[in-house]
């Protein structure tokens, strides 16, 4: 079960996903997110990177309404989502794999490193409006030589989408965790 932390956590992941603000998220939802990330640079149409997007964008609503649609709607709601919590330990090389795929459309130039910039366009597109990020990237950039490569954005990754561990880095890799007032 999720932990408040998570819930914070995924509360706003929830909204940003949910495209139309209904309160739910359906294939709509996960179309419009791969769209979003089709409009970054190096996600040229047609691309092997723009198929790969989609696989993955729409991957996860399938893998969420498998595993989480408990009433079979074709929507997911909060509730369900945060149920997804305690499958993604055991889903940890699919989490990898989402992570190699939106790095390499987020590294705009391809030289194998996200930089503060590119994190910033990570984060805006998640989220489908622009995010203050102010001093993220430097919790992020653990080695503090001013980019993520490959293994430690896997890492971050990884983390945001499994820690239950407020302290652990990645936990902030899509933007701030908004937390209860």
């Amino acid at each position: 079960m999720a932990s408040g932390f998570q819930r914070d956590k995924l509360t706003g992941m929830f909204r940003a996903f949910d495209a139309d603000d209904n309160g739910y998220l359906d294939r709509s939802d996960f179309q419009a997110l791969a769209e979003r990330w089709r409009a970054l640079p190096r996600v040229r149409p047609g691309s092997e990177l723009a198929a790969r997007v989609d696989a993955v964008m729409l991957g996860w609503w399938d893998l969420l309404a498998t595993h989480v649609d408990a009433d079979g709607d074709g929507r997911v709601d909060l509730d369900e989502i945060l149920a997804m919590v305690d499958l993604l330990p055991t889903m940890r090389e699919v989490v990898a794999a989402t992570a190699e795929t939106v790095f390499d459309a987020v590294d705009e130039n391809g030289d194998g490193r996200i930089s503060p910039v590119e994190h910033r366009r990570l984060v805006d597109t998640w989220h489908g409006a622009s995010v203050d990020v102010a001093g993220v990237f430097d919790r992020l950039d653990r080695d503090g030589d001013g980019y993520l490569d490959r293994p430690e954005f896997t890492e971050l990754w990884i983390q945001f989408w499994i820690s239950d561990d407020p302290a652990e880095p990645g936990n902030h890799l899509c933007g701030p965790v908004p937390t209860r007032t």
